[in-house]
């Protein structure tokens, strides 16, 4: 697939529903810092993160717990724009996306942000420490039905697959929508990730627009159109090793419902 083929469309003339660049903190109104709280404990959930002059570090810590102790080694720390669980036992809630999961944390429904359509941008660094991996997903709430468990994956970037290109992984993952194709591709974006750089998505009427640095990447006849979660997430997949804390950073989140 040949890098960065045309424009991206232009940004909606009106002020953003998120302009976020962490300068004020992390404001509880915009973000959840927690990874879908609900199918683990509280602490194993909770985001560890600083706030930088560049805007927010996500970190994972040497003494960070697993996410869940059958997932494990997996640590991660993540912003979501919501969250929704049914009640402690079931397996009511957002983004269902192992079999295996049932409601351990009840979490009472919040839809800070969860449009049916539109774009969000959002300037990271991506981070080369081992086993880690910085991504962003919009994700169904499940809110409102089961079915409406789609994703799109606007990036998910491996550590080691940085360099003066990089390799990233995005596209649509259907989880448990039945009119939804998961269609997801590696695509090569000529920079080194670890540096500041902007993904854009655009998404509705039927079609996903995934783009990085103002230039498309895919086209995808295809999308959600039922309310998303957005998160942004960095994950240590593994053992552990090599020097903590891990990090990477969100610059600055614009998004339009």
């Amino acid at each position: 697939m040949p890098s960065f083929p045309g424009n991206l469309p232009a940004a909606p003339n009106r002020k953003p529903d998120i302009d976020d660049d962490f300068s004020t903190g992390l404001s509880s109104e915009r973000w959840v810092a927690s990874y879908l709280p609900q199918w683990t404990t509280a602490e194993r959930a909770r985001a560890h993160y600083e706030i930088v002059a560049a805007g927010i570090e996500l970190r994972i810590d040497a003494d960070q717990p697993d996410w869940r102790l059958e997932d494990a080694p997996l640590r991660v720390s993540n912003l979501q724009t919501g969250v929704y669980s049914g009640p402690v036992g079931s397996s009511i809630g957002t983004h269902r996306h192992r079999t295996d999961l049932d409601v351990r944390t009840e979490t009472p429904q919040s839809l800070l942000f969860a449009p049916s359509r539109g774009r969000a941008e959002i300037t990271v660094s991506a981070t080369r420490a081992a086993n880690c991996m910085l991504a962003a997903w919009l994700v169904g709430t499940e809110h409102r039905s089961p079915t409406e468990s789609g994703e799109i994956c606007i990036f998910e970037i491996d550590a080691d697959a940085i360099g003066e290109t990089t390799i990233a992984r995005t596209g649509i993952k259907a989880h448990h929508d039945p009119d939804l194709t998961t269609d997801m591709a590696e695509v090569v974006v000529p920079l080194d990730a670890s540096s500041p750089h902007t993904w854009t998505v655009v998404w509705g009427e039927g079609e996903t627009v995934i783009g990085c640095e103002g230039r498309t990447l895919r086209r995808i006849a295809q999308a959600p159109d039922y309310p998303l979660f957005l998160m942004i997430d960095l994950f240590e997949i593994g053992p552990r090793e090599g020097s903590y804390p891990k990090s990477a950073t969100i610059h600055h989140v614009r998004a339009w419902r």
